[in-house]
């Protein structure tokens, strides 16, 4: 299946790398979209039809935090999934970003393998 995706992070290098770890992980198909923060993100989600967003938590302008609490509060973004990547190792914060709706929470550095495990639990089995 080929999916739409947006990678949100203030690093265009993290960007490169995080969309790299995906076609590692088997989605050479998907279509990548990038942004680098997350009001930028939201500027492309009115656009194009996106079927996960992967953030970081720590950007200028607005933060992961406030792009997933933007698109769960929205009528027409509320049903896409999105992963949070962060270097916090706080319990308490992921629980927090799960809770506002977060599809999951990864811990930086980010994997092939990783990616391919938060995927799995996002889309409920391997892409193939």
């Amino acid at each position: 299946m080929k999916h739409n995706i947006l990678i949100v992070d203030d690093s265009a290098m993290a960007r490169m790398f995080i969309q790299r770890c995906f076609e590692i992980a088997g989605w050479q198909d998907a279509s990548f979209f990038q942004a680098g923060n997350g009001r930028e993100a939201l500027e492309m989600l009115k656009d194009k039809a996106v079927d996960l967003v992967l953030s970081d938590l720590n950007m200028p302008e607005m933060t992961g935090e406030e792009l997933l609490v933007s698109i769960k509060e929205s009528k027409e973004l509320a049903s896409i999934p999105v992963i949070i990547i962060t270097s916090l190792s706080n319990t308490a914060k992921r629980e927090q970003l799960l809770k506002w709706g977060a599809s999951a929470v990864m811990p930086k550095p980010v994997s092939p393998a990783s990616l391919a495990e938060a995927l799995e639990l996002v889309f409920g089995e391997a892409d193939d």
